[in-house]
């Protein structure tokens, strides 16, 4: 999706409900994976609305566009008004065959500074302290130099009461960490696939450290949060808000967020495959 001079990412899918209507979700440039309850399609021309989720406006959300190929073109008019110019493609399916075979771990932090790393916006907030990473306030996320496919990551984290972050695998796929509200959607709770995918329970422990050990093989994911299996080898329908790009079959680095509330991290350990 075009805005401006920038291109953000975004993802669709569309799946039959029954024997004619047609239904899906939709990730915008931000936010969570949203349900489209009719999507319309008629002589090679697609449409649907939503309603607005973080945006400000009371808009609908409008998306039109024609199938050319195999591609969509067309435009997506924001709660604001703005209408953007659009292209889509299909997604590519990440079916690995055959066990991974794992290579050597290596420190993604060095505990000392940011070598290996950088922030996403000009602005760095990040800091180290006493082995630990940082992000005191809000601002740009970091981001690691080096990328990968499939791996195995360890990552601790601690994270302040209705704290907000993440965790995104190859850039694209966000893990949540946050202390949200009991009422707020399992799907953006802690240890969430952000909007797609819930944890099997919520454990929330906000001020003290805890840790993830994710592996992600093509698509499917597993999230162990504090020694407890909480996500068991599940798909990843497709990227989450605020991912870097959609070119899901590229390698992609780990981003850390860093730009709503304080977070910090320690002891990131990367396990790749061979």
């Amino acid at each position: 999706m075009k805005i401006g001079e920038r291109s953000f990412p975004s993802w669709l899918e569309v799946h039959r409900s029954g024997t004619k209507m047609l239904v899906g979700e939709f990730v915008g440039s931000g936010g969570s994976a949203r349900p489209v309850s009719r999507i319309y399609f008629s002589d090679g021309k697609l449409s649907f609305s939503i309603p607005q989720q973080w945006d400000l406006q009371d808009s609908d959300l409008k998306f039109e566009a024609t199938l050319q190929g195999d591609s969509l073109v067309g435009t997506i008019t924001l709660p604001d008004g703005r209408k953007n110019n659009c292209t889509a493609v299909k997604a590519p399916s990440l079916k690995r065959t055959g066990n991974p075979v794992w290579g050597k771990s290596t420190k993604l932090f060095n505990g000392t500074d940011l070598k290996g790393w950088h922030s996403s916006g000009k602005n760095n907030q990040w800091i180290t302290e006493n082995a630990i990473l940082k992000s005191p306030k809000a601002g740009s996320n970091l981001i690691t130099d080096a990328e990968f496919i499939d791996f195995k990551l360890h990552v601790e984290f601690r994270f302040s009461s209705e704290g907000n972050s993440g965790v995104y695998l190859r850039g694209r796929y966000e893990v949540q960490i946050a202390d949200f509200e009991k009422e707020s959607s399992e799907k953006v709770q802690l240890g969430s696939i952000y909007g797609f995918i819930a944890p099997s329970e919520i454990i929330t422990k906000p001020g003290e450290w805890n840790s993830y050990d994710i592996t992600l093989v093509g698509r499917m994911v597993t999230v162990v949060l504090n020694g407890k299996t909480i996500i068991c080898n599940r798909e990843i329908p497709g990227i989450t808000g605020g991912a870097l790009n959609s070119r899901e079959a590229a390698p992609g680095p780990i981003m850390l967020q860093g730009d709503h509330n304080p977070i910090e991290f320690r002891n990131i350990v990367m396990t790749p495959v061979k």
